[in-house]
């Protein structure tokens, strides 16, 4: 049976590509724990073991083993020893240390035999699970080559070959990571990205996907030698699977034309990844530093008149021609939406004519109010607007001199315009200040930092009086343009998020008094 032994061994570590220590540590286990099952049954005690197996002759030893502890667990008695006993003491054993006797090792037979395969089997699959963990973690953002074998509900499972490790493991593409209405067959050859490897108790599981942005960079990486090269950067990339893609790309090289790059010569580079991606249509943007210019690409194939960026919003107004909307909104909102990823932000589209509009719109809006907050004539007001005097404030705030400047006004009607501005604001501050002193008493919401007078106010009119109020709000229903109780203040969405979470501190601070 000894050579048996190293037979299983050996055949065991070459089929599955396992190393012959680890296969010798399974039947070693196995044939321990048949013996402390034995001791169990027949001698009604739970003893610990281990065995040892000479490689060369296949002939295995067993030993009993006691640990050496400061307390005996009484469960444990049989497995254990103290410090002070006859055997440490003359071994010279310390804590944690093993005292060991050979006791007579158990045949082989059938029960044994069965007991170490299951362990055998166990072990392998450990160790398997083991090394395509480590062997494709290293991968992960990556292609992965191979053959189609098989399709289950809808998922593909793919056979990775890996002939020089004498081994074939398995990746799987979920049906959601497959590009829409492909079509796919056992035996196909296919690429994918590995995403990530989950070790699973039915072993490690390699999810590949077709669908994400950086598939379509792998493969241009591929294809592009340029790329590899560090001639050409790949910034970003945005997909909608199947249909259409957008790709930006910086050359480092002056000489070199990044677009022509990737396009190749009559179109051989992207048609290769056009073919993988089922037909999928791909727009090659050139990147810029400047946002404005970057998003004007972008949008191609339509063409940009005017670009407004808000910058601490992360938004951006595009106007375009009147007979460029199609083009630029695309099927389905496609176009708009892929350039809205790629560059990271939040486009609105306007035609030349709704910005026209709009623009009007907003004129008169602000002109009538400016109109009834001076209580000046319109032509007045629109005068003002027109030099970009839109608030009380921009006005109390400028100069006799440069006010006597727009057209139609002079020293006697710019000054009279200075002070009602400043007028409105003083009247407007102690007006603010006595509704605070009469609504609001909470010195904590008083406190809040970047918190003043005219929020104060605001909430007073919205019967918010105290800071559980303040922190019950959600911050679009401070500065929402349209409905937000602060819509008038420009409040930036970063301070109104501080304000708030520090308001709701203060629950921390009750609850941990309670």
């Amino acid at each position: 049976m000894n050579k048996e032994i190293l037979m299983v061994v050996e055949t065991v570590s070459n089929e599955k590509n396992v190393s012959r220590e680890v296969i010798v540590d399974a039947i070693e286990h196995a044939i321990a724990g048949a013996v402390k099952k034995k001791y169990r049954l027949e001698k009604k005690v739970d003893i610990d073991a281990r065995v040892e197996i000479d490689l060369t002759s296949g002939n295995y030893k067993t030993f009993r083993r006691w640990r050496v502890v400061e307390e005996i667990e009484p469960e444990m008695e049989e497995q254990q020893l103290l410090p002070n006993s006859e055997l440490v003491k003359a071994n010279n054993l310390n804590l944690e240390d093993h005292y060991e006797e050979e006791i007579p090792s158990i045949e082989f037979g059938r029960i044994l035999a069965q007991t170490a395969k299951n362990v055998i089997v166990q072990k392998v699959r450990d160790a398997e699970r083991s090394r395509i963990v480590d062997l494709y973690t290293e991968k992960v953002g990556q292609l992965i080559f191979g053959i189609v074998k098989r399709l289950e509900k809808g998922n593909i499972y793919i056979d990775l070959g890996m002939p020089d490790k004498g081994t074939i493991d398995e990746a799987v593409i979920l049906k959601e990571n497959l590009i829409s209405k492909e079509v796919i067959r056992p035996g196909d050859r296919l690429r994918g990205y590995l995403s990530h490897v989950q070790s699973e108790t039915r072993g490690p599981q390699l999810y590949i996907t077709r669908k994400v942005p950086e598939f379509l960079v792998e493969l241009f990486k591929l294809e592009v030698p340029e790329v590899g090269q560090g001639l050409i950067e790949i910034l970003g990339a945005a997909r909608d699977p199947g249909l259409r893609a957008k790709i930006s790309v910086k050359s480092n090289d002056p000489k070199l034309d990044a677009i022509g790059a990737c396009v190749g010569m009559r179109g051989s580079r992207v048609q290769a990844v056009v073919n993988e991606l089922q037909g999928e249509k791909i727009d090659i943007v050139t990147w810029s530093d400047n946002q404005a210019t970057f998003l004007a690409n972008a949008l191609a194939p339509a063409e940009v008149s005017k670009i407004f960026l808000y910058e601490e919003k992360n938004k951006v107004e595009v106007v375009i021609p009147d007979d460029q909307l199609s083009l630029a909104i695309g099927r389905k909102g496609q176009n708009v939406k892929l350039a809205s990823n790629l560059t990271s932000l939040e486009i609105d589209i306007l035609t030349e004519d709704e910005e026209s509009e709009r623009r009007q719109q907003e004129f008169k809006e602000k002109s009538v109010l400016l109109a009834e907050t001076l209580d000046v004539e319109d032509v007045i007001a629109q005068l003002l607007v027109t030099d970009g005097y839109t608030t009380v404030d921009s006005i109390a705030a400028e100069t006799l001199e440069n006010l006597e400047k727009i057209e139609g006004f002079d020293s006697t009607l710019a000054q009279e315009i200075i002070d009602r501005s400043k007028s409105f604001i003083k009247d407007k501050e102690e007006s603010d200040k006595k509704l605070i002193e009469e609504k609001i008493k909470d010195e904590k919401l008083k406190n809040l930092k970047g918190m003043n007078n005219s929020i104060l106010a605001k909430l007073a009119n919205s019967n918010i009086f105290n800071v559980n109020d303040f922190a019950d709000l959600a911050t679009f229903e401070l500065i929402d343009k349209e409905e937000g109780i602060l819509k008038d203040l420009d409040l930036e969405e970063e301070i109104a998020n501080s304000m708030i979470m520090e308001a709701r501190s203060f629950w921390s601070e009750e609850q941990n008094k309670d």
